[in-house]
């Protein structure tokens, strides 16, 4: 018995695998203030490349399906977060427009770029989160307080089309910006829930649209996301986003960041190492 080109078992374990996928992130999340994208693009990738997607459209089904499923994360990150009064809603007013701008212009960049060009985007920045994650220091600081109008646009618009090219929510580089220019960390991680929203709709949108008529796609996707990842991998982050927040007062979160910071090195490396390879 065969679907999507797999026989049963082999489905039952890319649905396992796909689970679990949600669950992970979920809980990273919930710990470390980072958006599930970070971890579903290189594991969707991975998943991809082993059930023989095409590499032509690879990354951008991972980076599409991962900007779907961020979508309903968000909105309920967003209003636990607003309803603790943590949310800068002036900031997200501010960065709302230039932001939108960026993920467009990321959007239309990913479109026209093959695979191996979006693989090494993402391989490139997950390779400078990883370090960050690992050496990071809280007291680092670029400022004490944010730049002007002109300066946080610039941020904004960049943070939103970066995201949008890798399939992650604004709070990747969101928490890491805001933090280095004195926000406290929970401001910071409350308020980039708010930047994944105007990340992942436009962004999803726009990977809809773009991977329409495109051959090599499995089944069930419209343009370049997939509907079975997004109907796997929504329910399980949402389950576990809580137990994240819960399991934050008792793991401690620089073994956490670290250990997560090898993986997504290890992910880099095999990125990098696959398109050296051609595979």
């Amino acid at each position: 018995m065969e679907f999507m080109g797999l026989e049963l078992g082999e489905l039952l374990l890319f649905a396992g695998a796909l689970l679990v996928t949600g669950v992970v992130a979920g809980i990273l999340a919930g710990l470390l203030g980072v958006g599930g994208g970070i971890v579903i693009v290189p594991v969707l990738f991975h998943m991809f490349t082993l059930i023989g997607i095409d590499e032509s459209v690879r990354m951008h089904l991972a980076v599409g399906t991962s900007l779907g499923t961020i979508i309903p994360t968000s909105i309920r990150s967003v209003r636990a977060h607003h309803k603790k009064g943590a949310v800068d809603v002036d900031l997200l007013k501010r960065w709302a427009l230039p932001m939108l701008i960026g993920v467009a212009l990321g959007t239309v960049v990913a479109a026209y770029v093959n695979g191996a060009a979006l693989t090494a985007i993402f391989a490139t920045v997950a390779l400078l989160v990883a370090f960050n994650m690992a050496f990071g220091k809280e007291e680092w600081r670029l400022g004490d307080a944010l730049p002007g109008k002109a300066g946080q646009g610039i941020i904004a618009s960049t943070i939103g089309s970066v995201s949008a090219m890798m399939g992650i929510g604004g709070g990747t580089f969101g928490v890491t910006i805001m933090t280095l220019f004195g926000k406290p960390i929970h401001q910071a991680v409350a308020t980039s829930a708010g930047l994944g929203l105007l990340i992942s709709v436009p962004g999803a949108i726009g990977f809809m649209i773009s991977g329409i008529g495109v051959e090599a796609r499995p089944p069930f996707s419209v343009g370049y996301v997939n509907l079975i990842g997004l109907a796997l991998i929504v329910p399980a982050t949402v389950l576990a986003a809580p137990w994240g927040a819960s399991l934050a007062h008792a793991i401690s979160r620089k073994a956490l960041a670290r250990a997560f910071a090898f993986f997504l090195l290890l992910t880099s490396l095999r990125m990098f190492y696959g398109l050296l390879n051609g595979g």
